[in-house]
């Protein structure tokens, strides 16, 4: 894993898996804390889609979820 990266903690994880839903029905979820820190990534270091490094998942698949679900609303300290 590198350094650069952002990965929500276990405890930051923790907060937010309860709020995700668990009755999807169709296409099997990717992983969720993956995609999510991948969010909190570009939030936090302002780089486009395009450029999130592949640690997070590929670039299309992360983009159509992303656009699929409604948007999560959760606050969080982007440091450790």
């Amino acid at each position: 894993m590198k350094d650069h990266l952002f990965w929500l903690s276990d405890d930051q994880w923790a907060q937010i898996q309860p709020l995700l839903p668990t009755d999807v029905r169709g296409k099997p979820r990717v992983d969720d804390r993956r995609v999510i820190s991948g969010i909190l990534h570009v939030l936090k270091i302002g780089c486009r889609w395009v450029d999130l490094p592949p640690e997070y998942g590929p670039y299309i698949p992360r983009l159509r979820e992303n656009l699929a679900e409604p948007p999560l609303r959760i606050t969080l300290p982007l440091t450790r």
